[in-house]
């Protein structure tokens, strides 16, 4: 896994700051998935993954490339479902995002984080704000934060790091629980072990 490089993503910020003219984005995005081949579409779903609050589309993501893009389609709010989005969790990875359409209430909160388990045990809010379209911003796979509302019709651009850790934790401010979670690529060895 790779070093945090902020610096590195302090430019990634600024980048993707610079597509704050959402309407132009869209539009550029929309021609481009409507002129994908089929062959590309359907890579491009292959890659792509449903969440409990929102659609992942991949949009680009080659391995000797430094960052991968995606665009995150919203549900309407009352398809959500309680999971990871509206959990207090950090990333595997850095991203820097800009909402394209809509928003959503982001929450950045510090996490305590049990030196045994290596779970979050708990968390404190630390600044909300009601981001609209336009709006950008950078978070880093050490800091803490959640999407407990968006609007309907929320979409998002994002360009991601590489992951940079093992995993990822949540915890539920509901319940109090943590979890840690793993991608299923890099399970294949426990799978292997347990069969």
């Amino acid at each position: 896994m790779a070093e945090t490089d902020l610096t590195a993503w302090q430019a990634a910020a600024e980048s993707v700051a610079a597509f704050s003219d959402g309407a132009g984005l869209l539009a550029l995005l929309r021609k481009h998935l409507a002129d994908l081949p089929p062959d590309r579409a359907a890579a491009m779903i292959g890659r792509s993954r449903e969440t409990t609050t929102h659609f992942a589309w991949c949009l680009r993501d080659r391995a000797g490339e430094p960052f991968s893009f995606w665009l995150h389609e919203y549900k309407p709010q009352r398809d959500w479902r309680a999971g990871y989005a509206d959990s207090v969790h950090n990333h595997r990875y850095h991203f820097s995002t800009v909402i394209l359409r809509g928003g959503y209430r982001h929450e950045r909160f510090t996490a305590a984080v049990d030196a045994e388990s290596g779970l979050i045990t708990a968390a404190r809010l630390t600044e909300r704000v009601d981001a609209v379209e336009g709006e950008s911003g950078v978070l880093t796979a050490e800091q803490f934060h959640r999407i407990p509302t968006a609007l309907d019709g929320t979409a998002t651009f994002l360009v991601k790091s590489r992951p940079v850790r093992p995993w990822s934790l949540s915890w539920d401010p509901s319940t109090g629980i943590g979890h840690r979670h793993t991608p299923v690529e890099a399970r294949l060895t426990d799978l292997t072990r347990t069969l």
